[in-house]
């Protein structure tokens, strides 16, 4: 069985996976939320969210 992988284009180091889309989903929030904790602490500027996302549906 497959696993599901969830990245953070805005954050690139930010790359998760998981068993099941919900258990990805909650990977990545925490890799998200770990990440921005480091930058913090390093005194490093958070990248802004420079994404645009859009959906096609065919």
């Amino acid at each position: 069985m497959g696993y599901w992988v969830a990245e953070c284009p805005s954050l690139p180091a930010c790359i998760s996976q998981g068993k099941t889309k919900t258990e990805t989903i909650g990977n990545i929030k925490e890799a998200v939320k770990l990440y921005i904790e480091v930058l913090k602490e390093e005194g490093r500027p958070i990248p802004e969210d420079n994404l645009e996302t859009v959906l096609v549906d065919v």
